[in-house]
């Protein structure tokens, strides 16, 4: 069992799809084997995420998804819980990536959440970053690329 925290950033208009996220994030939490762990997911604009990129990142642009790890233990009535950490994704750069990997926004935003939960795991691509007709070589990203594929037929985004 895991838990799945899910906002919208005050003054962003909530997706339709926005209730469906929850049960995706549960369902990648669970393929990956994660149990007793605990995420928070706000989905912002750009202005928010470029401030936050600049903020801890030095880098003064918005980007697509951000992720900061806790890994921080709580105890409650239900046992011991691990707080994975937060993810953040501008809605504002979804349709950006989808023009820019030619793909749709259902694909894209699966994508960014699995990016995210594979931060929060400790996983980095560093330098390397997906690219059309190229196949990854570091290991988060054929992992991400391995279970996307996995869920190609799961509709997030209607």
């Amino acid at each position: 069992m895991n838990r799945v925290f899910v906002s919208m950033m005050d003054g962003v208009e909530e997706p339709k799809w926005f209730s469906n996220v929850e049960s995706y994030v549960l369902e990648l939490l669970q393929r990956l084997e994660y149990d007793k762990e605990e995420i928070s997911i706000l989905f912002c604009n750009d202005q928010m995420i470029k401030a936050l990129n600049n903020q801890y990142r030095h880098i003064d642009s918005p980007t697509d998804v951000l992720s900061f790890e806790n890994g921080e233990t709580y105890q409650d009535e239900k046992g011991e819980w691990t707080s994975m950490g937060d993810i953040v994704i501008s809605l504002d750069t979804v349709p950006v990536n989808v023009k820019f990997f030619e793909t749709d926004e259902n694909t894209e935003m699966k994508r960014l959440l699995l990016h995210g939960i594979l931060h929060l795991n400790g996983m980095d691509h560093f330098e390397e970053h997906i690219e059309k007709g190229v196949e990854p070589e570091c290991e988060m990203l054929v992992l991400q690329e391995k279970v996307l594929k996995e869920y190609s037929d799961y509709k997030l985004v209607d």
